[in-house]
């Protein structure tokens, strides 16, 4: 292979079993007063500074062989004294991160994202560059084979392996690559061919896998209109155990799912934990259009450096959120009803949280850095989540414009020329861009929706707007933890059981409260979130929902709990739980909008 661009890569797993990845870097015009080098402090879709330069290990310099003399000037810059001729950076990464944000390696599997890896050469950032993809040495990676959506310009048939080229560096880091001995199933969604790579220790029907998956993305591509806006995609699938998340790329997307979660062979019906990875393939796919092409405007170009604060994440991700869903019933998968009894349990999670009263969603939007992306015990108590209420406004929002419309539109119709527009001149959008066209486009008074759904704490008109569309919205007392609302035939008023007002998990010494929520009667007893319940009228806690069942509201019960290694002995008065969880009721010829019709 021959270089001849002016930036080029060199990746290497040289030691899987340390977790180690060799990386070079070639400029071949560098910065006459000293070229300057940087890493990305964070990656576009995951809206937090991660510090990814705190894995890079042993990097140096050089020219004609020659060593070269770099001086770090901050956490992730770093500049090498002037030379004449070719410089090369060489350094490695420390690459064990198990989710789709970074980078990982070990002696079964590669993965990374090119924000973890690849050192952007300051003033080249818009220029053409290419990347060699080593395979590892030694004959247990014989048959390791590479992943990636990246151009491919010399790489071998077979495995993969060789040289990628990037447009630019922007480029360059947008297409995660996935190495190993994976498994791969193909298809064409809309004549597009698509690639599903899963790796990980499991068994399941892939071919299932991808033609579900294939019904998804054709549903997504005719919803925006032929042609996709790529010409090739790539899934890329870890499995293992309580694992869970995906992002977005511009051409393939990262995911972790539960080894449980893929479909079974010979098992026709869709199990809870499929659906659930169902929709996060569905979710990751239709920001295929919605971020990682339409955007906000301060989001083009990505400030990869420090924060890029918007109010408008709820728009990218709370209305992807509710298309991920509503595609599954779109494109034939569930029915209707399994969709309301996803949206039941969505807009539980949204009313049980206090937050919802004191962050509105463009805040919420706002304050992803810092708040959203840095949750603790008490973040359901002081935020709301752009995602859950962002899907919940995207929702009364098509409802509202079917409604007033008579029918004639949706919120289909104005991500349609959101798309239009990016089409014709691919900007990114103002923070007031949004409202304006989906006003422009529907005709509508939407401006009074918009101040109440993005700029209050008031709740959403839910109930009117979806008993519009024939489904009718109750809140009613939760029956015990796992019960987070769902659809029903009649609503059955049963009498409120007690409630703790706290997130627990099981401990070794008795009950863990992870969060404690306002108001509740954990609260109110001067409980936190990381306290142990240790005993309740002093007997040992070990199911708290089945021992409160035997008390009445109002009844006070002596607590003992550790918070740390101090022993608290407090008095708690018991409550009946709050009416916050969500039933429907879908009435007859109700609920058309959701095939969209």
């Amino acid at each position: 292979m021959t270089q001849s661009l002016p930036v080029h890569y060199s990746l290497l797993p040289v030691s899987p079993e340390a977790h180690v990845f060799e990386v070079s870097l070639t400029v071949t015009h560098p910065a006459k007063n000293g070229q300057v080098f940087f890493l990305p402090t964070w990656i576009p879709g995951s809206y937090m500074i991660r510090e990814f330069s705190k894995h890079i290990i042993n990097l140096s310099a050089s020219s004609a062989g020659k060593p070269v003399e770099v001086r770090q000037l901050a956490k992730n810059r770093w500049q090498a004294a002037p030379v004449k001729g070719d410089l090369t950076l060489s350094y490695q990464v420390y690459a064990y991160d198990l989710s789709v944000r970074g980078a990982y390696l070990d002696g079964e599997r590669g993965f990374f994202n090119g924000t973890s890896v690849f050192l952007a050469a300051e003033g080249y950032e818009n220029d053409v560059c290419s990347v060699d993809i080593h395979a590892p040495e030694g004959k247990s990676y014989a048959d390791w084979k590479v992943a990636t959506s990246l151009p491919a310009a010399d790489v071998k048939k077979k495995s993969g392996f060789g040289r990628y080229q990037a447009s630019c560096y922007d480029e360059l880091i947008d297409h995660p690559v996935e190495l190993g001995d994976f498994q791969k199933v193909s298809f064409k969604a809309c004549g597009v061919p698509h690639d599903f790579v899963v790796s990980g220790r499991f068994q399941g029907d892939l071919k299932r896998l991808a033609e579900d998956t294939r019904k998804i993305c054709e549903y997504q591509i005719e919803m925006f209109g032929k042609p996709a806006p790529f010409d090739h995609y790539v899934f890329m699938l870890f499995v293992g155990k309580d694992v869970y998340g995906g992002l977005e790329h511009r051409a393939s997307t990262a995911l972790v799912a539960n080894r449980d979660d893929l479909p079974a062979a010979g098992v026709a019906e869709i199990s809870d934990g499929y659906l659930k990875l169902l929709g996060l393939i569905s979710h990751e796919y239709f920001h295929s259009w919605n971020v990682k092409r339409m955007k906000p405007a301060a989001f083009a170009p990505y400030d990869l450096n420090q924060e890029g604060h918007t109010r408008l994440l709820w728009a990218f991700e709370g209305i992807t959120s509710y298309y991920d869903d509503l595609a599954l019933v779109r494109s034939g998968l569930i029915d209707e009803k399994r969709y309301l009894g996803l949206l039941a349990e969505t807009i539980t999670g949204v009313q049980r949280g206090a937050g919802r009263l004191k962050q509105t969603l463009e805040q919420s939007s706002f304050e992803a850095w810092t708040k959203y992306y840095r949750q603790d015990e008490n973040s359901p108590n002081s935020i709301v989540s752009y995602y859950t209420k962002g899907s919940l406004a995207a929702l009364a929002l098509d409802l509202l414009i079917r409604r007033d419309s008579e029918g004639k539109q949706s919120l289909d119709d104005v991500m349609r020329a959101l798309w239009a527009k990016w089409l014709a001149d691919g900007k990114g959008l103002e923070e007031d861009e949004w409202e304006k066209i989906a006003i422009e486009t529907t005709g509508l008074k939407l401006k009074p929706f918009f101040d109440l759904a993005l700029r209050s704490t008031q709740e959403l008109p839910l109930a009117e707007l979806l008993q519009s569309q024939g489904v009718e919205l109750k809140f009613e007392a939760g029956q015990g933890a796992s019960d987070r609302g769902g659809v029903v035939d009649a609503f059955a008023g049963k009498p409120a059981p007690l409630s703790l007002g706290a997130k627990t998990v099981a401990d070794a010494s008795g009950v863990k409260l992870t969060q404690v929520f306002d108001g509740g009667a954990a609260q109110k007893a001067g409980l936190s979130g990381g306290d142990v319940v240790v005993a309740l009228d002093r007997l040992r806690a070990h199911d708290l929902d089945k021992q409160l069942a035997r008390y009445a509201a109002g009844d006070k019960v002596k607590l003992h709990a550790f918070r740390r290694d101090e022993l608290l002995t407090l008095e708690l008065t018991l409550q009946a739980a709050d009416a916050d969880t969500c039933r429907l009721k879908l009435q007859p010829q109700g609920g058309k909008w959701i095939a969209g019709r």
